[in-house]
């Protein structure tokens, strides 16, 4: 990360050694350590240490929230059809939308669309929200709800690149990539930022890749969404006989060794140097991993909370318990994808009534653990897709992609709660009031975290690049 110049990590550009530095293999190697050596202690039972294998210094500010869980909806919920009542929409339902419709759109659409759904308020707070997500309604006073979310896109793959990386047209590092190059991991045993069940398009991996930024700050993907995430797991060798530990231990040292003078012959690599250290963390995840993928501890009362026991709520619940899980023990970012059902052209009462069904029940177990075990308060939970729906109807009965207008939640890590920020236009098509960008989101989640969005940057191709780019301001209003 710089701060400007110099470069908080090493402010060298590729294959360029700094005048009067060590690379971290040179320094590794003077202090006859190496990374065999690392791993070996960490074997032994050295302290975590606060920070990623690279470095990172840490937050520039007291932090509100240390950690994040991202909950993508894949597809584009209606946010006309969830928390943002528009009582109008109800009532002119066949009607023309009484103003122009956006110029560039997907698809060619009619006229207003009511919700099938009632809506009614809940909580001290009393938000509206719809009868699609009784168990998340149950916790809205714990919601802070941005009614007035924009993008610059209205194609899933663009859109969603865009949410994830701040940018819908270049290969850009991860907002998860982008935290932990800013902060690092909580535990030396297990990856800064994690990923549960990806989807495999719209992006793919480059959702959750580090683009520029060093290898070793890209997600770990555990299973895909084609892959029920019960069997989603990360795979190892006979983690617990010691005879292959010993023997993978050896490989490793001799790979360190080939490197090492790979190294000698041309210079400071960070991607190389990134390699080594994505083998010693895999070697040092055999310890950690198992145990933590193996729900056996959870009490039946919590599996039940989650959904576990249903066959609709029990796959995305199981990735809301296990992202629970990884935040409990230090992973810095952990994103649930529910995919990609949320993309109803048609058959809209249908196809949002399953998808709500199968997330709602696990998401509020999620928050209402995270709150009982005291981890709501440093833990920002996000939960949004990657546009709306408009408010006017496609064919019969479904609504098209609306980058113009749309909603996300947000819950814990510092932002107030029971909170509902900004509006959209009478029928929900345009947000018109406190208009909050993805740039504005993702400036304000760094902020969260510590982080101030101009100066997490990193120097490639002969420019500082940042999660923002040249955009983005804290939507402070929202924060506690």
């Amino acid at each position: 990360m710089t701060h400007k110049a110099p470069n908080r990590r090493t402010p060298h550009r590729r294959n360029s050694r700094p005048h009067g530095r060590w690379s971290r293999r040179e320094l590794l190697q003077r202090s006859a350590a190496g990374f065999g050596g690392l791993a070996l202690a960490a074997l032994l039972g050295e302290q975590p240490r606060a920070e990623s294998p690279a470095g990172a210094a840490g937050p520039h500010f007291a932090p509100r929230a240390r950690r994040v869980i991202f909950l993508f909806m894949h597809g584009g919920p209606s946010q006309v059809d969830t928390f943002d009542y528009k009582p109008l929409l109800e009532r002119d339902h066949g009607q023309p939308l009484p103003f122009p419709k956006p110029r560039v759109v997907s698809s060619a659409t009619g006229s207003l669309l009511r919700s099938p759904w009632s809506f009614r308020q809940y909580g001290q707070s009393g938000a509206w929200v719809s009868e699609l997500f009784p168990h998340v309604a149950g916790c809205v006073d714990d919601l802070c709800i941005i009614r007035s979310m924009h993008c610059s896109n209205s194609r899933h793959g663009a859109a969603l690149l865009e949410l994830h990386t701040g940018s819908d047209t270049f290969v850009r590092p991860s907002m998860g990539s982008w935290i932990t190059y800013g902060l690092g991991s909580e535990n030396h045993d297990l990856p800064g930022y994690v990923t549960l069940c990806p989807t495999l398009t719209h992006g793919g991996a480059n959702a959750f890749g580090s683009a520029f930024l060093p290898a070793d700050f890209q997600g770990t993907p555990i299973g895909n969404a084609s892959i029920p995430s019960d069997q989603a797991r990360i795979p190892f060798i006979a983690a617990a006989d010691p005879a292959p530990q010993r023997l993978q231990r050896m490989e490793l040292d001799l790979l360190r060794q080939l490197n090492t003078q790979r190294l000698d012959r041309t210079g400071p690599d960070d991607e190389l140097e990134a390699r080594i250290e994505s083998f010693e963390l895999a070697f040092r995840m055999q310890a950690a991993a198992p145990e933590l993928q193996e729900i056996g501890d959870e009490t039946a009362a919590t599996c039940r909370d989650y959904g576990l026991d249903d066959e609709a709520t029990r796959n995305f619940g199981r990735q809301c318990l296990m992202a629970r899980r990884f935040v409990e023990r230090g992973v810095r970012f952990v994103q649930c994808t529910h995919s990609y059902k949320w993309d109803q052209h048609s058959n809209l009462k249908a196809g949002h009534a399953r998808n709500a069904l199968e997330v709602d029940r696990p998401i509020a177990a999620l928050l209402r653990d995270l709150k009982a075990r005291g981890l709501l308060d440093d833990t920002l939970v996000l939960w949004g897709g990657e546009f709306g729906r408009t408010p006017v109807a496609q064919g019969d009965d479904g609504r098209d992609h609306n980058p113009q207008g749309y909603t996300m939640w947000l819950a814990g890590g510092g932002v107030r709660a029971g909170m509902t920020y900004g509006s959209t236009d009478d029928y929900g098509y345009y947000a018109v009031q406190d208009k909050v960008h993805v740039h504005d989101l993702h400036a304000t989640l760094l902020h969260l975290l510590g982080l101030d969005h101009t100066r997490l940057t990193y120097r490639y191709a002969g420019r500082d690049f940042r999660l923002t780019d040249v955009h983005g301001e804290v939507v402070r209003a929202i924060l506690s």
